[in-house]
């Protein structure tokens, strides 16, 4: 069977090639002819997207601002919020802050950082900036905010330089008034001396070869190939003189010198892996002893922020990952989230306190199945806020801080939802009891909330009545103000073993109830494993987008998705290819039984990461009977064997296989369920997308996959992203993507292909 025949459209039925069953003899020579090759080209020149005034395209979505999540001054009445667009004339991504009064009708104020850099408060009037200077340096300013809550919100004056950092590696900048030092991380040679950082990068790059050795894991992680520094937390003394000027001294202490102790934990790690209190600095570093690429082990660690004694250990030793130390405000207790189980990344969270006072840790959310995130102490340190996942939203949750156990017999109370929809994130409680958060959604990026009016009902833990929720910024709201933007609906089934299992519907505008077959649809799948669709906004795999392309979105939260239970969540291990399939087909089934308005013959299929490897494994398994006429793969599994010897974190390897590659019963599931297993099968036209920089997933497997369709003469597309790794972060790149994502479906089904 030749190319030509696969290819044309006009020679077969609609769907033919599609239907998911095994080609009858693989193209002889692999070749594709000239003429078909100047078909594709063309096919793809013609194609556009949709775009309109009522449309949210691909280019609005690049486009559109980016607020972050906001933080607030000392004394609760401004928030700052870093901001991001992308200029399309200038081809540059323009970063600023916005200003925004807690309690006050005065519009939020922008103030444009040319130059970039990282913005953070100094006090309650000041915002500390530090942006590349010249010769290899930072630069540090100070920016002094004129607030009036009923007229002004001004910066009165220019910046004010107030020292300068020796490497342009210092970031993740944290000052707590009360210290009086300023503390930030920044990558070192051996020597552990920020100043001799640039001397030595000079003498790095001029060695004479571009080779690296090695004699330990890392050899390479996420997009980096590591080199001879490491992360470590410097303190400087940082203070205002009775002038009110601020007085920086230039003495860089390295808090971790001679520990062998690396924070923030790379590649994520920031400033939710370390904290400052009036004395003392606590960090979360892995354990020092362990191979890093086979253990998740980080220890949590106390340490004077004058640095002139050796670290503390808090942990027990027998802990998994750790994340979010933070201190009360009072400096007496120390809280962060533990995991229970080296070598897995996605077990339960638990909050551990560790009175500082009388040396006593312990466990306040053991019998709470849902894993929280990024902690806060209340003002008084009488309650601990935070965010955790709850059946696919991320909800604002408090819980009581429990006075220091005298015995492990101890119960607790039951960690309380403050809200319900969206994704919220920055929770930052404030004085008066409020608490100041952070929320995204299907339908917009961060914008800031504050609640108050928070009032618990003693006898059984549960809110006396709902709090009130004010918006204090709207970053968006006229950008969107037009755009078709769905906001999703639930829909639950019964699974694999029964279970309930929880996905999302969105449509786009014109969709009405009783239209039959006209609609195509796309299921989105998502990766982790252990993940989650969210309500919450995706500046790469956003729902609305492929909504205002005409596509009925439907996206399922398989076993092994998060938030919605520990057990739920473990379920996959060794079952990548097993129970989630299970409950993708009858998620499917659900909706094409519940909307008849939904095309199954114009169904198509995308997944990054695990979403990948469903794409490559529902390939080689037409009796699922899902019928898509089309899938794009992006970063996926291919041969899961051989992801076992290159990713970078072997840990995940190990644990969701049940060992190593070359274990007898990993070899079992392997040959149940990697795909490349299965090729014998393939027949479904696939775009495959994979980043050259990816390291937890290398490139070969993408290339082996278009190899192997081309091979097989099923109609196939390869894009490489050079500089991409895991994700598609560059503006322009998420362009091309969105582009051949929604040419290629177009190619399948869209109205050329009907």
């Amino acid at each position: 069977m030749r190319w030509t025949a696969l290819l044309s459209a006009a020679s077969l039925p609609c769907g033919l090639l599609a239907a998911q069953v095994p080609l009858r003899s693989p193209l002889a020579s692999g070749a594709i002819s000239k003429m078909n090759k100047q078909n594709w080209k063309q096919a793809a020149n013609s194609f556009s997207w949709k775009e309109a005034a009522d449309i949210f395209s691909p280019k609005d979505l690049v486009g559109l601002g980016r607020p972050g999540a906001g933080v607030a001054n000392v004394a609760g009445d401004l928030v700052l919020v870093p901001f991001s667009k992308y200029d399309f004339d200038e081809k540059k991504n323009k970063k600023s802050i916005f200003l925004a009064p807690i309690e006050s009708t005065v519009k939020p104020l922008e103030i444009p950082l040319a130059k970039g850099g990282e913005a953070f408060w100094l006090d309650t009037r000041t915002v500390g900036h530090v942006v590349e200077g010249e010769n290899s340096t930072l630069e540090f300013y100070a920016i002094d905010v004129q607030f009036e809550a009923e007229s002004t919100l001004s910066t009165p004056k220019s910046p004010v330089l107030i020292g300068s950092f020796p490497s342009t590696g210092a970031t993740n900048f944290i000052y707590n008034p009360a210290s009086r030092h300023l503390v930030f991380s920044a990558e070192v040679y051996d020597d552990g001396d920020l100043t001799t950082v640039v001397q030595q990068d000079k003498e790095w790059e001029e060695r004479g070869t571009t080779a690296f050795v090695y004699d330990e894991t890392y050899v390479r992680h996420w997009d980096t190939y590591v080199g001879p520094k490491i992360s470590a937390l410097f303190s400087a003394p940082l203070s205002r003189t009775p002038d009110r000027e601020w007085a920086f001294e230039q003495k860089w202490t390295n808090i971790l010198k001679g520990t062998g102790h690396s924070s923030p934990v790379a590649p994520f790690g920031g400033t939710d892996d370390f904290d400052v209190s009036k004395t003392h600095v606590v960090y979360t570093s892995k354990d020092p002893v362990l191979p890093e690429a086979w253990h998740t082990k980080q220890n949590v660690y106390i340490v004077p922020v004058t640095g002139d004694s050796e670290p503390k250990e808090l942990t027990c030793g027998k802990q998994g990952a750790t994340h979010s130390p933070v201190f009360s405000t009072d400096g007496t207790k120390v809280a962060w989230l533990e995991l229970g189980e080296d070598g897995y990344e996605a077990d339960a969270f638990r909050i551990v306190l560790y009175d500082l006072s009388k040396d006593v840790r312990f466990t306040i959310t053991d019998h709470w199945d849902r894993s929280p995130d990024a902690l806060a102490f209340s003002k008084d340190d009488k309650t601990l806020y935070f965010s955790a996942g709850d059946e696919a939203k991320v909800k604002v949750f408090s819980m009581p801080v429990p006075p220091t156990p005298l015995s492990d017999e101890t119960d607790y109370a039951k960690p309380l939802a403050l809200t319900s929809s969206g994704a919220a994130s920055g929770v930052q409680p404030l004085i008066g009891g409020r608490v100041l958060f952070s929320r995204s959604s299907f339908v917009s990026p961060n914008d800031v909330f504050v609640l108050s009016g928070i009032e618990e009902s003693n006898a059984d833990a549960t809110l006396a009545k709902p709090p009130t929720v004010t918006q204090l910024t709207n970053f968006t709201a006229a950008d969107l103000a037009e755009k078709h933007m769905s906001g999703g609906e639930e829909f639950w089934f019964k699974g694999a073993l029964d279970r309930d299992v929880q996905g999302w519907i969105l449509t786009p505008k014109g969709f009405k109830k009783g239209d039959e077959a006209a609609w195509p649809v796309v299921l989105l799948i998502h990766g982790g494993p252990q993940g989650a669709w969210e309500d919450q906004w995706s500046t790469r795999w956003n729902p609305n987008v492929f909504v205002n392309q005409g596509f009925v979105v439907v996206m399922i939260n398989p076993t092994g998705s998060t938030t919605f239970g520990q057990d739920f969540t473990d379920a996959i291990k060794m079952d990548w290819g097993g129970k989630p399939f299970v409950d993708l087909k009858k998620g499917w089934d659900y909706i094409l039984g519940e909307y008849p308005e939904v095309d199954a013959d114009r169904a198509v299929a995308a997944g990054a990461s695990w979403g990948g490897f469903a794409i490559n494994y529902i390939q080689g398994h037409p009796e699922f009977g899902f019928g898509f006429k089309a899938l794009v793969c992006h970063d996926g599994v291919f041969d899961a064997a051989y992801l076992g010897y290159s990713t970078d974190e072997l840990f995940f390897f190990n644990h969701e296989w049940g060992g190593r590659p070359w274990d007898k019963h990993t070899k079992e599931v392997l040959d149940k369920f990697s795909p490349s297993l299965f090729v014998d099968k393939w027949s479904t036209p696939q775009l495959t997308i994979h980043g050259s920089k990816d390291f937890r997933l290398p490139e070969t497997d993408g290339i082996a996959v278009f190899h192997t369709l081309q091979q097989r003469g099923v109609p196939s597309r390869l894009v490489i992203f050079p500089d991409e790794n895991h994700w598609v972060l560059d503006h322009g790149n998420s362009l091309k993507w969105h582009y051949e994502v929604f040419r290629w479906f177009d190619q399948w089904v869209g109205m050329k292909a009907q």
